[in-house]
C-alpha cells in the first residue's frame, strides 16, 4: 500500500514578485521606495481587509435598517 501526500505549497507569485523587486533593489537597478518593493506582500492584505471591512459594514447595516 502506497501513501501518497499531498502537498501544496512554494512562494506563490507575490513571493516570487517581491523576491524580484527585492533583487533589484538590493542591486540598485532600481531605486523604488521599500513600500513599493515590498508592495507584493501588503497590497493582498490591505485589499481582505477592505473587502473583510466592506462586508462588516454591510452587514451592520443591514441588521439596522432591518
Amino acid at each position: 500500500m502506497s501513501t501518497r501526500e499531498n502537498t501544496t505549497g512554494g512562494i506563490g507569485l507575490g513571493g516570487a514578485v517581491f523576491i524580484v523587486f527585492l533583487v533589484l533593489k538590493l542591486t540598485g537597478l532600481i531605486t523604488w521606495s521599500w513600500w513599493w518593493v515590498t508592495a507584493p506582500l501588503w497590497i493582498p492584505l490591505a485589499v481582505a481587509v477592505f473587502f473583510l471591512t466592506l462586508f462588516v459594514v454591510v452587514a451592520w447595516l443591514g441588521a439596522v435598517l432591518k
